[in-house]
Formats: C-alpha cells, structure tokens, sequence
C-alpha cells in the first residue's frame, strides 16, 4: 500500500477486500480516478486459503490481495493505509475524513468495508476461529469432511447449518447452547439425517495440543467433537457513514446488520454504492469481487451521465450565446 492521498477523485472505494480491489479495478480500467482506502484488518486473515474461488483455489488470502492490489495498483488506483472516521456530504460529492486527520474528496463513493464476527463469549471459542472453530460449510466443509462436528446453536439460522454440513459429515451433533429448542419440524428433520441434539448451555471448549477435543456442557458433561461450527452475529462495520444518514439495518434472516441496497448496488444515500459482505452477508470471495465490479460500473454509467448532463447544459448556453451574438 502507499500513503499517497490526493485532494479529490473521482470515486473512493472504502474497503480494500476482494469487492473494492475488484471495483478499484474496473474503475481505473474505465480511466477514472480511485483511492482505495484500507486498514488492513480483512475478516477472512484467520483463514488459510480461500476456497470456491476458481483458479484461486486455496491461495492464501494475503496472497489475494497482494495480487489485487499489484493489479489494481497498475492502473493508476492509489492505495491508502487507512481507517476512515467519516464521510460527510460536500457540495455534489463527498469528503472523506481518515483517524489520521487526512481528508480527500470523491464525486461518488463505494463502501465494501464487510463485517465484523461476533462471536459468543465462549472459553475456547475465539482462539480456535479459523481453525477448528468455522462457519461456512462452503468454505471449510471440504477441509472438516468426515470429522466430529458440533454445531453450536447461536442464531436462527443454526439449524440449517447443521444440516448443510451434515453434508460433509455423517457425525453432527447440535448443541441447542442458550437458544430455544428446534421447532417439531426441525427435530424431525436433524433426527431425520442423523443429527444428533445436546440441551444445555454450553460451557467451554476443551482443548488438547491446540486443537478441539470436545464441547464442557455447564453440568460437566463433555462431548468429544473435532470442529465446532458456529453463526456468528454479523456486523457490518459501517459506523463511518452515520453522518450522511446511511445505518445498518437488520437483515432479514436474522444473521445480524447489513447496509440495504438495490440490485446495483446504490445505497439510499445517492452518490454512494455498496458491495461485498457489507450488504450480500453471506457472499463469499467470488461473489464479493463480482459485485464490487457491478457497482463499479454502475458508478462509471452514473457518472458518465452527470457529465453528459453538464456537457449538454454547456453546449446549450454555447449555443445560445452564440444565436445573441448574430442578433
């Protein structure tokens, strides 16, 4: 990354994941002027490789965003090591406000910040995310096959969690923790594949040689398990926006807070695009590069039109003064 910062671009792209990188890409392609601004903390850094991404298959994740940001680099993107405080309204465009004090300004903006895992606040839990401890069947299912899993139920989407990654696993045990008991239906359907249930709260998890040997239930009892898979609380990390009117909302599957959006990718704030996890929570790295080069052409058509606007407006009062002239 580079501190350079310009006074004013064309477009700020906040978040320097697979979905910025990938609209910075497409943005400077188009010629127009980018920053990407990044802190450097991305949510996937615990994992050892991203995985369904083709022709990436398993590539470390640093790796990625080396190659991204050498790419995106290459066509003029200034890369900026950064936390943005805030973004405020200014004139037709936005000004960019970083912890540093630094600002810049943009004519329009793309946030692809992602999210924040919160995690229950569970002995054991946090120190093993990544590792033994997982979310998504689709990222790690490969990697966890045919092991001892325990899913830990946290959210409403935990049963349909254990019975995707029953799919991995012939060995699945949901532990129903603090939530309320599966529905009949559901009962019938984990009893159904297999899929063994544990009441009671769930205590901690032990340990052996740093890897996962079982799941202490708060009366003692321990489950031995290998993996445990947990839905975490998602957060999109969107705090920064709260000056220009734009807040998380709740997502309707219940998984935690997200920035709405249309098909494109236009927030309800006009001028300021969003892509990735920050608004697609459950897209992985493929999906999230996809849709930060769809905002990002959607930008570069909404800012071509402006232009056209104001071109026409020019051409016109030429055109006018030019007809007083010859009176």
């Amino acid at each position: 990354m580079t501190d350079r910062l310009d006074n004013d671009y064309d477009v700020v792209v906040i978040g320097g994941g697979a979905a910025g990188l990938n609209g910075a890409l497409t943005l400077a392609r188009a010629r127009r002027t980018v920053a990407v601004i990044d802190d450097g903390r991305p949510r996937n850094a615990p994992a050892t490789g991203v995985h369904g991404l083709l022709a990436r298959e398993g590539m470390p994740p640093t790796e990625l965003l080396r190659r991204g940001q050498d790419e995106a680099r290459g066509y003029g993107a200034h890369l900026i090591t950064g936390q943005v405080r805030a973004a405020f309204r200014h004139d037709d465009g936005f000004t960019v406000e970083l912890a540093d004090d630094r600002t810049t300004r943009a004519r329009r903006l793309l946030v692809t910040t992602g999210l924040v895992d919160e995690l229950p606040d569970i002995p054991g839990l946090r120190h093993q995310w990544g590792h033994d401890v997982v979310h998504c069947p689709y990222c790690h299912g490969w990697e966890v096959r045919d092991q001892a899993i325990g899913v830990l139920a946290t959210s409403p989407m935990s049963v349909h969690q254990a019975l995707l990654f029953r799919q991995w696993s012939a060995d699945i045990t949901f532990f129903t923790h603090t939530m309320a008991p599966p529905t009949p239906e559901e009962a019938e359907q984990l009893t159904a594949r297999g899929i063994t249930m544990v009441d009671g709260e769930v205590a901690a998890l032990e340990t052996t040689d740093g890897h996962i040997r079982g799941v202490r239930l708060h009366n003692g009892t321990v489950v031995p398990r290998q993996i445990i898979a947990v839905a975490t609380h998602m957060v999109a990390r969107a705090a920064f926006l709260s000056p220009l009117g734009l807040h998380t909302t709740p997502h309707p599957s219940g998984m935690g807070q997200y920035i709405a959006c249309d098909a494109t990718g236009r927030s309800d704030v006009p001028g300021v695009w969003v892509a990735g996890n920050i608004t697609d929570m459950s897209a992985q790295v493929g999906a999230a590069a996809a849709a930060g080069a769809a905002a990002a052409a959607q930008i570069n058509a909404d800012l071509i039109t402006a232009q056209t606007r104001l071109a026409v407006t020019a051409h016109r009062a030429a055109l006018a003064a030019a007809s007083a002239a010859e009176r």
